[in-house]
């Protein structure tokens, strides 16, 4: 029984991963506004029915995987030494998202692309800011703070947020770069800038 169970969701997993290789193909060649649901299903010899037992809504296929990268993200975080102070930590765990951005640099840079050229995927990342941060703060808790205490729940939510926006200022200029600057270097500069305030 278990096993039926297990193959079913690996099957699920796989045609996820089809639909959304097939939708990231169409947005890349399209636009995301220009491509519909049926586009996308039908690349894949799938109803507009079927799309909606994967996916919520176009948007889902591009954002839908942010929750379990954010929750990876915190878990790297979290497992970090308890000694290391907060700003460092977090670096370290950004280290997953700058191996998601070299592994496949084209396919990440026309995310980012629609991410910041479509007003929907927009409000959605913004939105997905608010919860990594969520995730991120508790892990912060009782690290060494940058003035020599330690980091208190206030000032977790606070270093959290401002992590996420070095991270996206870098993935800005990352973007601006064309993909060629590497996005760790942008990280690290940016990081380095906003320290001495964290």
């Amino acid at each position: 029984m278990a096993e039926a169970g297990d193959l079913r969701e690996r099957t699920r997993r796989a045609v996820r991963a089809e639909l959304a290789a097939a939708a990231m193909d169409l947005f890349a060649s399209r636009g995301f506004d220009a491509t519909t649901v049926d586009e996308i299903a039908a690349a894949v010899g799938l109803s507009k029915r079927s799309f909606f037992r994967y996916f919520t809504s176009k948007e889902d296929v591009v954002l839908g995987n942010l929750e379990e990268t954010g929750r990876a993200l915190a878990e790297r975080v979290r497992a970090r030494p308890v000694g290391e102070p907060a700003w460092p930590a977090l670096r370290a765990g950004f280290d997953l998202i700058v191996a998601h951005h070299d592994g496949d640099p084209e396919r990440t840079l026309t995310l980012l692309r629609m991410l910041h050229d479509t007003p929907s995927l927009r409000a959605r990342h913004l939105e997905k800011q608010s919860r990594w941060q969520a995730v991120l703060a508790p892990h912060l808790v009782g690290r060494p703070a940058a003035d020599g205490g330690v980091v208190d729940e206030i000032a977790a939510r606070a270093v959290a947020a401002a992590a996420l926006a070095c991270l996206d200022a870098a993935e800005d200029a990352w973007i601006g770069a064309e993909g060629r600057a590497p996005v760790a270097g942008l990280l690290d500069r940016v990081m380095t800038a906003v320290h001495p305030f964290s």
